[in-house]
């Protein structure tokens, strides 16, 4: 029988994965990190996350990595070159915003831009305890433009819905039955314990998965070579490309149903020790 491909490629997603609950990144999961990059690995940061809110984790890393943000929209370096993109086209996006107004207080378009008009929203409350704290980290990128149509001057990488785990289920089913549906991808991610989801609408096929898979190919590492390890439902076609898929101990319930490999949570270091069980 033929030897196991080893791993080449390390995907890792951000939150609930290389960051604990409160948001810190464990010394433990760095050095895993940093020594599996010291091996001649290739690691990639998989997020949800815009480009200006998943930078900073990229450098308190310390190692050289790629970043795959917006679920896929955008590949870029640590140091803000665009590798790759899969933009939703305007007209799609103007649709899109004008179909889902109903939902406009936490909807917001997220371009290919490093100004302050990478994020533009239209009247998001930003006093709500789950978004305070990304506006205040945040805010340098981010403008309000009333109404919401009027910045789509360009093509979005990305249109941005928040709110509670109800409202967001409800807004899938009525983005999945506009007829401009089979056109775009729609990404849910769910912390019911703070009824709070985020619900991102991209270009078709784009997804953690797609991109991470085309960036594979570019970079010669078949899908054996390939581990992922995420936590969330955004991770699931990620985790499902890899040869190396594993599963968090935090992670959703319907990751864990699908009988991949499970490491410790996210407050354990759980990343750490997958990083070290299965590549050092």
């Amino acid at each position: 029988m033929p030897a196991p491909e080893p791993v080449r490629l390390i995907a890792v997603d951000i939150d609930g994965t290389l960051l604990d609950a409160a948001g810190r990144l464990p010394d433990a999961n760095r050095e895993a990190v940093r020594a599996a990059a010291a091996r001649g690995i290739d690691v990639v940061l998989a997020t949800g996350r815009a480009f200006h809110h998943a930078r900073p984790v990229a450098e308190r890393l310390d190692a050289p990595v790629t970043l795959i943000v917006n679920n896929g929209a955008l590949v870029k370096t640590r140091d803000g070159e665009t590798l790759a993109r899969r933009p939703v086209p305007r007209d799609l996006a103007r649709s899109l915003v004008a179909d889902t107004r109903p939902w406009r207080e936490g909807a917001a378009l997220i371009f290919d831009r490093s100004d302050a008009r990478q994020y533009v929203h239209e009247r998001i409350d930003w006093s709500h305890p789950q978004r305070q704290w990304y506006y205040d980290r945040n805010r340098v990128y981010m403008t309000r433009v009333e109404p919401l149509e009027t910045a789509l001057d360009d093509d979005p990488v990305q249109v941005a819905f928040t709110g509670g785990v109800a409202a967001m289920r409800a807004l899938v089913d009525r983005v999945r039955g506009l007829p401009c549906a089979r056109r775009l991808t729609v990404t849910l991610t769910e912390y019911e314990q703070r009824d709070f989801s985020l619900l991102d609408v991209t270009a078709e096929d784009c997804s953690k998965g797609a991109a991470l898979g085309d960036w594979a190919a570019r970079r010669r590492v078949p899908r054996a070579g390939i581990m992922a390890v995420g936590d969330n439902l955004n991770d699931l076609d990620m985790l499902a490309l890899a040869g190396h898929p594993v599963v968090m101990g935090n992670a959703v319930a319907e990751l864990k149903r699908c009988g991949w490999p499970l490491t410790d949570g996210h407050d354990e270091a759980g990343l750490a020790r997958a990083i070290r069980d299965r590549v050092l």
